[in-house]
């Protein structure tokens, strides 16, 4: 089946559950139906479906009763193809991914299928590029992981800077560090399920703890680099002259940031470095408070080695299907500054905002992953088949979409 008999260029895989609703609800707010974009929900239950199209038309004010659904199961190969055939791009959000998503990949690598999803599962991401790299690039299926909040801020922030530095000076910077100022929101309890199957995942297999530890697990096979383990412990930054504490997402977002380079043909520069933390702020109480989240994200971090406790602290925490109310995702929001060295000159190096003025769980990655299907859709991209970081594939146009239609700035600071 060639592109143009697709019936549908978006299916919004999975959009029974939370996050999936809130991607649907942005796509008919921004797009409407059958406007802009051919697009359809999709998923298991029809009468979920169905209660979801009602939903999302009376939040967004927007007819929905046109709406198409398209119903599969994630354990059936034979519906996740017939799903791949008949669109364009597939957006899922049906998570843990290392569970549920596996065959999928395969229906859209096989297919010619664009794909994007918000996985953070390391293991896994490596595993589907090992599985079905070959047959995404044969048949011409662009597949993005992580096109949310993780990583989409780490990924286009470095790409966005990095431009900055060419097209300023005529050189990639040596080293780009992030760090968090701040951000108003709670982890979506698709991250938490996520997270809980990585770690049983890698209490099971050293496979997966060898992967989960090696800094450039997601690069092609023998691309490394300077960068070693990510901190674990307090450390002062003078070029943020403050303390900074460990972030939890860095062991994910560098991942992907140095991929990204290694995509790019190391635009980055082959000895690249990158690495993300949190500020804490100066002096004796910036000490303090960094020394604090450090010593929390590792009781946390040991704690979920503990199945028992493991077990106890996931039933208080959302679970999958579940989130913050509309007013909490409005009031949410996200401040991340980065900061590039120049190789040689230090009155040349940059810095950058980025902001996003809904929580980073919720309503910005909704944003962000509904973005970047309709990015696969209707832009002109460089890439053809092949597994893709969003930089690598989408950088330029989804920079342009994101500050326009999702609230996610990225901003040069000068001085």
């Amino acid at each position: 089946m060639s592109e143009r008999d697709r019936a549908f260029d978006i299916v919004v895989w999975g959009a029974s559950g939370y996050t999936g609703r809130l991607t649907a609800e942005y796509l008919l707010g921004r797009y409407g139906v059958g406007d802009e974009i051919r697009w359809a929900i999709g998923g298991r239950n029809r009468a979920k479906l169905e209660s979801v199209r009602k939903q999302i038309g009376a939040n967004t004010g927007v007819d929905s009763s046109a709406l198409p659904i398209v119903l599969g199961d994630s354990d059936d190969p034979v519906s996740l193809r017939a799903l791949a055939e008949q669109t364009r791009v597939v957006c899922t959000t049906v998570g843990p991914y290392a569970k549920f998503g596996s065959g999928l990949v395969a229906a859209c690598a096989n297919a010619g299928t664009d794909y994007c999803d918000l996985a953070g599962e390391v293991h896994w991401m490596r595993a589907m590029i090992g599985a079905h790299q070959q047959s995404a690039t044969a048949n011409g299926a662009r597949i993005i992981h992580s096109a949310g909040f993780d990583c989409i801020p780490s990924d286009l922030g470095v790409f966005f800077l990095q431009r900055s530095m060419q097209e300023r000076h005529g050189v990639p910077a040596k080293y780009v560090k992030l760090r968090v100022v701040g951000f108003s929101g709670t982890p979506s309890g698709g991250t938490i399920a996520s997270m809980e199957t990585m770690i049983e995942d890698a209490l099971r297999d050293p496979e997966v703890r060898r992967t989960m530890a090696d800094p450039y697990a997601l690069n092609p096979a023998g691309q490394g680099g300077p960068d070693g383990s990510d901190r674990v412990t307090p450390v002062w930054d003078s070029d943020f002259e403050q303390w900074t504490a460990p972030f939890i997402m860095a062991a994910l977002n560098s991942k992907v940031v140095r991929r990204s380079n290694a995509l790019l043909d190391h635009a980055y520069g082959e000895d690249f470095r990158y690495d993300e933390a949190t500020l804490a702020g100066s002096g004796p109480l910036g000490a303090a408070k960094a020394a604090a989240l450090a010593a929390g994200l590792g009781s946390v971090l040991a704690g979920m080695a503990i199945r028992p406790i493991r077990r106890a602290v996931v039933r208080h925490l959302p679970q999958p299907g579940e989130g913050p109310t509309r007013e909490q995702r409005e009031d949410g929001w996200f401040d991340l500054r980065l900061f590039a060295a120049h190789p040689t000159d230090p009155e040349k190096h940059l810095r950058a905002r980025i902001r996003g003025d809904r929580d980073p769980g919720y309503g910005s990655t909704s944003k962000m992953l509904g973005e970047s299907a309709v990015c696969l859709a209707k832009d002109t991209l460089e890439v053809a088949g092949g597994f893709f970081t969003p930089a690598s594939a989408m950088g330029d146009a989804l920079l342009a979409r994101l500050p326009v239609n999702a609230g996610v700035t990225f901003e040069l600071e000068d001085g």
